[in-house]
């Protein structure tokens, strides 16, 4: 019996597999949250973390993604006691332990440390079982979860799910080669002629770009930076109690020193997203709120007017905006604030309704327009996620097969009926 099968017929991944890169795109990320159970949120990418441009946003937490590579160093400047800091103790931290994990790591580590998020069932069981663990165990525990690396490996594309695949096939060779040469013993004599010799470099031992995943989130009194590859949570600054300060406040100067490490003349090798809620159902409640409170308005106009109040407003206010039914709401308090709305209509003097009546149809048509843009970008995030995970190679290798049963490949290859290259001074 294989290791993925139990003797009840249900599968469980005792051993684990490839995590496979995914884009640091909003959009992406965005949709491993709604996979992995969490409603209500979105990510979105930040331009600058100046007030004005971050604030209003309300963000729960953020991910910083950057090119590894200037930063991987520094990871013994500093050692996290826990014992030290009972803050730092109830901060939930996982090691990354798999390779391109960094992804759902860093998401994972910021949204377990906000309470006020609704992460679904699954991930709240996950959550719950690993509370008390150490952070290499939670590492280990995210590694082995099977739901959360489908999640992810759903969003990549087929050759990332194929070179992760190749990887630990080509570590796994290697280190069985390593552990066969350990146990031969040294080389012989003669061939240790060539020792010392510098070997050539291959073109793929070429240093490549490795970008990495980071959080940042304010829990316990604190504001944390949330690194898998780092000992513990690292404490950016405490919370202050003043009335206007938000915890963007303690970690912008973080940011703006960790930015400075990677923005050149030439590129910037970094990009900052953050977890709000989401847009969508925003707009909607407030659709629904306008809606709302234009159907009490015109149960009024009915009252006073009779049903020749429709003659006594803008034609095309009523003509542009029609009234479509009641759809479902989001947030947990809409409800009251529909009674507010409703209550306001209610002691409105009789000489305000036609006016009410027109301002509340221009805000209908405003919200109609945000709730639209929000649904023309869902649709272009899911038409970028079909031509992201569609799998091309097939279509590719029949075309370049019929190519050659046809006898034209060598042709467009420049290339004769024997495979060789054609001479330029006999090409036609």
């Amino acid at each position: 019996m294989s290791s993925t099968e139990t003797t009840n017929g249900q599968g469980h991944d005792l051993i684990g597999g490839p995590f496979a890169v995914i884009e640091s795109d909003p959009g992406v990320f965005s949709s491993l949250i709604r996979k992995l159970g969490v409603r209500g949120l979105e990510l979105v990418e930040i331009y600058d973390i100046e007030p004005w441009a971050v604030d209003h946003l309300q963000p729960y937490g953020l991910i910083f993604c950057f090119l590894w590579g200037k930063d991987g160093g520094d990871q013994s400047k500093q050692q996290w006691d826990l014992e030290d800091d009972p803050a730092a103790k109830r901060v939930w931290f996982a090691n990354q332990l798999s390779d391109d994990a960094c992804a759902s790591q860093a998401i994972i580590n910021v949204l377990f440390n906000c309470p006020q998020v609704q992460l679904g069932e699954q991930l709240q069981a996950f959550r719950d079982e690993t509370v008390e663990m150490s952070s290499v165990m939670k590492g280990l525990a995210i590694s082995n979860q099977r739901f959360i690396r489908d999640s992810q490996n759903s969003l990549a594309r087929p050759s990332d799910l194929r070179g992760a695949l190749n990887a630990i096939a080509t570590t796994t060779i290697e280190a069985s080669k390593a552990k066969a040469k350990s146990r031969k013993g040294p080389p012989p004599a003669k061939r240790r002629k060539t020792e010392g010799k510098p070997k050539p470099k291959a073109a793929g031992d070429e240093d490549e770009e490795t970008y990495h995943f980071i959080g940042y989130v304010p829990a316990h009194g604190k504001v944390w930076e949330l690194d898998g590859l780092k000992t513990g949570p690292l404490e950016v600054g405490e919370l202050s109690p003043e009335p206007g300060q938000g915890w963007m406040d303690v970690v912008r100067p973080a940011l703006r020193l960790k930015m400075s490490k990677y923005a050149g003349e030439d590129n910037i090798r970094f990009n900052l997203l953050a977890i709000v809620d989401s847009a969508y159902e925003a707009a909607s409640d407030e659709l629904e709120l306008v809606k709302g409170e234009r159907r009490a308005l015109e149960r009024r106009l009915a009252e006073v007017y009779g049903e020749m109040w429709t003659e006594k407003i803008d034609q095309t206010l009523l003509c542009s905006c029609p009234l479509d039914p009641p759809k479902k709401t989001f947030v947990s308090g809409f409800g009251l604030r529909q009674q507010n709305k409703q209550m306001a209509v209610l002691n409105l003097q009789e000489g305000h309704l036609l006016s009410a009546w027109e301002a509340c149809v221009r805000e209908m048509i405003k919200a109609k327009v945000a709730l639209d843009e929000e649904l023309m970008k869902a649709k272009r995030e899911h038409t970028e996620h079909i031509k992201r995970t569609h799998d091309y190679e097939p279509f590719i290798t029949g075309f370049i097969t019929c190519l050659q049963e046809a006898r034209l490949l060598n042709t467009l290859l420049g290339l004769g009926d024997d495979g060789k290259k054609i001479p330029a001074n006999k090409k036609q």
